[in-house]
């Protein structure tokens, strides 16, 4: 069973069809859209200020979002994938968003529509992910720009294959 708690009085609150794998973990003041997925040894701490959630977005395993106590809160749009053991921590993420596996976006940075994340790539405090971009490297840079073929193939892919594996999973619990 999830760990789900409040945290003074605030409970997290999910939208409909939603998956959250039996050893995820959600606290405190979260806000989940529709056909959402939280997947193994994902967390997502609403203690120290709020996360926003839209509709399907995936927070693949092991990955952590979270937020700095009065100073920054947690925004990700619509169909967002964050990859397995990725972070996001205090920052905005807009819809079509792909965050690779093991990305890390610091607080304050605002990574815009129809972007990528490459994987490993650390999106420093206050960064402006440029809509359209593939943002790559430690600081990550962009790259070059997304075609609208990488946006249907790979941003829009992933996120609706992990509604088809939600329902799989949701099955069995």
């Amino acid at each position: 069973m999830p760990v789900i708690f409040h945290v003074e009085g605030v409970f997290p609150r999910f939208g409909n069809n939603c998956f959250i794998a039996p050893n995820a973990t959600i606290v405190g003041d979260v806000i989940m859209g529709d056909d959402c997925s939280v997947w193994f040894n994902a967390v997502i701490r609403g203690d120290v200020n709020s996360i926003r959630i839209g509709n399907r977005v995936n927070i693949q395993d092991g990955a952590v979002i979270h937020c700095t106590f009065k100073r920054s809160t947690a925004i990700v749009g619509n169909n967002v994938s964050i990859g397995h053991n990725a972070i996001v921590h205090g920052c905005k993420i807009d819809d079509n968003v792909l965050v690779g596996m093991g990305a890390i976006i610091m607080d304050h940075s605002e990574v815009s529509s129809n972007s990528i994340i490459a994987a490993g790539a650390v999106v420093l405090e206050g960064t402006k992910v440029e809509p359209g971009s593939i943002y790559a490297g430690v600081p990550a840079r962009k790259i070059k720009d997304i075609s609208r073929d990488l946006i249907e193939g790979e941003i829009n892919r992933i996120a609706m294959n992990y509604v088809r594996y939600s329902d799989w999973f949701r099955e069995k619990v």
